[in-house]
């Protein structure tokens, strides 16, 4: 019988942490775990996009992982994604997160060059193989892969007993309905896209996994409860209050993961250093940005939390 219920609840997306030259900090990486541990959060989602998995090398990836999983001390579910843009390194990261101790290994699809299904499948199917005692959990997110999740895909993939679920970050609210009614109970839907967390928690998603969380994880907890007592009113005007802080985020020149890492810094006083290039660090202005997310933050959490 599947273990399903470790995954049921907020799970935010993991922050890659830097030192001062750019490189992996283990320190940081350790505080930014015990930081979610004390939260209260479910558990973390590791070297997926809000980590800058695709800036991020083999070596990277497998020291941010030890590191998570030594700091969460047993007290997260560690779900690492282990994709790469070629089946070998990503079999490579998916070994090793088992042998790490991670509880499952996600992947997207291969990216630029456009596969057919039947070459999807088998890339997630080899991956799955190199980890065979973990579960495996699909990531749909066609507007950065190029390629979606269809039902016929779905379908084929759960032919293969390691698949547990989908992390679904389609902006359709209706993907999460028809993969659940397809798979049922025995699979676990995430919700992906943050602004519309309460919606994808009433269509049907059971777990949530979200790049924003991080910043402000009292307040999703807060919105899950919510959902869970049926206190819809109260849950879409927390939803709102939320997105407003992700809109703010997001009006920043520089990179929206370097204006989090900043609002943690002030309101968390956790220094998880900046972006790696490409991605653009913060601009003049986008620190007052940081500043009024970080004070809407604080207010929205003394308001709905206490």
């Amino acid at each position: 019988m599947r273990n399903l219920d470790k995954y049921k609840g907020v799970i935010p997306a993991f922050y890659a942490c830097y030192d001062e030259e750019g490189n992996i900090s283990p320190k940081g990486v350790q505080a930014l775990t015990k930081y979610f541990v004390g939260k209260g959060v479910k558990g973390v989602y590791v070297n997926g996009s809000s980590g800058e998995c695709i800036y991020q090398s083999v070596e990277d990836k497998k020291l941010v992982l030890e590191n998570v999983i030594k700091a969460a001390e047993g007290k997260l579910t560690v779900i690492a994604h282990v994709a790469c843009n070629n089946t070998k390194d990503s079999m490579e990261l998916a070994r090793h997160a088992e042998a790490a101790g991670a509880d499952a290994i996600a992947a997207i699809p291969p990216i630029y060059f456009r596969l057919p299904e039947h070459a999807i499948a088998q890339y997630w199917n080899d991956i799955s193989s190199a980890a065979p005692n973990t579960d495996f959990v699909i990531y749909n997110i066609p507007q950065l892969a190029g390629v979606a999740l269809t039902m016929n895909l779905f379908a084929k993939m759960r032919e293969n007993p390691n698949v547990i679920g989908v992390k679904n970050s389609s902006m359709p609210v209706q993907d999460i309905q028809m993969f659940k009614a397809a798979a049922g109970e025995d699979y676990v839907i995430f919700n992906g896209p943050d602004e519309q967390f309460i919606s994808g928690r009433i269509i049907g998603a059971e777990g949530a996994i979200g790049g924003t969380y991080g910043v402000m994880p009292e307040l999703f907890l807060k919105m899950d409860e919510y959902v869970k007592e049926g206190k819809l009113a109260e849950a879409r005007e927390l939803q709102y209050a939320v997105n407003e802080v992700i809109y703010k985020m997001c009006s920043a020149h520089g990179n929206m993961y370097g204006v989090i890492k900043e609002i943690l810094k002030i309101n968390e006083n956790l220094n998880l250093g900046g972006v790696r290039k490409p991605l653009p660090a913060l601009a003049d202005g986008d620190e007052a940005i940081a500043r009024e997310a970080a004070a809407m933050i604080r207010d929205a959490i003394e308001k709905y939390v206490g």
